[in-house]
């Protein structure tokens, strides 16, 4: 098989359907050697055992600025979170980001997030069709993340327009417009943060300022890199769990129909949908941070090394049957979240968004279908997210 590349990663066709590519992958080439789109060599790693592996071995860092002998503090403020760090730094944002992001403040937005879907779908049924992203899929958890840091209504749309930037910036198409939304998004909090300072109120951006773990504090381009995950990550990973979900229950009528007689089964669902076509395709960026040996490979210090989790989530030496969608399959350990000590923060508000928006769409529109077929939909492009641009429906 030949190596695959950054032009075959980002093609139409793997785009839309990644999944025999990854078959080969598995079988011919599990860690296989590539150039990524920005131009680095590095490694991709397909199977489920390599990927743990990958993603809890701390031979493999997140912190770039190490291999160049600089500092987090220099790197750009979206890189300045948990994400993008190794211990001790890591654990230390960590804590910090926890003591504002509880379970308990989880919990308890249940009722919000059922009150939100009820509202767009009520406006949904006024017409006899719907596209489920737009009036759905990325309302419903912008709304969420926006009320939970405190961010007006009126600047969703404005976060939508960043977040798309900055999340297809791994295509062709991204241009120059991410450099500017950048600047936007950055001199935009700003002047949240100024708010919240002067007015603190109940808003998770103002629990972040005075948030404290044993006298330390978040500084200032911590909060720019926190803030900017929370908002990115806590609703990019929602819209496409939503949309993903819903376009396989509508392609597999018959899990749509035990679902429908079977409502229990929602969060065997979801972890089923996460599992099938998961709504982030690749792991953000490890680099070796010293030569390793690793499956009879030579990584050398500083290469990239990025794990494939739907490819891995499709391993059949870890998932019986799983080109199949089927939500009574047993727990299902997926990677969807990723692994280890950078597991998403975020995975429990994004599973009860999902338990909530699915089932209330599927009691509310149980006849829905889709307007066109299915290979006529498009695919968001880039090296991050999965999921479709716009997902148009009969209801």
């Amino acid at each position: 098989m030949n190596r695959p590349d950054a032009h075959s990663l980002l093609s139409e066709n793997f785009t839309r359907n990644p999944y025999p590519v990854y078959t080969k992958l598995r079988e011919t080439a599990a860690i296989a050697r590539m150039r990524f789109p920005d131009g680095q060599q590095g490694w991709l790693v397909t199977r489920y055992a390599d990927a743990v592996d990958v993603l809890t071995d701390r031979r493999f860092i997140k912190d770039y600025a190490k291999l160049i002998g600089s500092s987090m503090e220099q790197m750009p403020v979206f890189t300045q979170n948990m994400l993008f760090a190794d211990p001790p730094d890591h654990r230390r944002l960590r804590n910090l980001a926890q003591k504002a992001f509880t379970p308990k403040m989880i919990s308890s937005m249940r009722e919000r997030i059922q009150e939100i879907a009820d509202e767009l779908l009520d406006q949904a049924g006024r017409t006899s069709e719907m596209n489920l992203i737009d009036d759905y899929a990325f309302p419903l958890p912008i709304i969420v993340i926006c009320e939970i840091l405190g961010i007006p209504a009126e600047d969703r749309d404005r976060f939508r327009r960043w977040s798309n930037s900055l999340i297809e910036g791994s295509s062709s198409e991204a241009g120059a417009s991410i450099y500017q939304h950048m600047q936007e998004f950055i001199q935009y909090l700003s002047g949240r943060f100024a708010l919240a300072r002067q007015h603190p109120d109940s808003g998770l951006i103002s629990q972040l300022i005075a948030v404290e773990e044993a006298g330390d504090r978040l500084t200032e381009k911590e909060l720019y890199g926190l803030v900017t995950l929370l908002i990115i990550a806590g609703h990019e990973t929602t819209v496409n769990l939503i949309g993903n979900c819903v376009l396989a229950l509508l392609s597999h009528p018959e899990q749509k129909r035990l679902l429908q007689n079977n409502p229990e089964l929602i969060g065997q669902t979801i972890e089923e949908a996460l599992r099938f076509n998961g709504p982030v395709e690749f792991s953000t960026s490890r680099w070796a941070g010293e030569d390793v040996e690793f499956r009879g490979r030579k990584i050398r210090k500083g290469e990239l090394v990025i794990v494939s989790l739907n490819s891995a989530d499709h391993d059949p030496e870890k998932f019986n049957t799983p080109e199949l969608f089927d939500i009574t399959r047993d727990k299902s350990p997926h990677l969807a979240f990723g692994k280890g000590i950078h597991q998403c923060l975020g995975a429990p508000l994004a599973r009860l968004e999902g338990e909530i928006a699915i089932s209330s769409f599927m009691k509310r529109f149980p006849e829905a279908e889709l307007k066109v077929n299915e290979e006529e939909l498009e695919w968001r492009p880039g090296m991050i997210v999965r999921g479709v641009r716009e997902l148009p429906l009969l209801l």
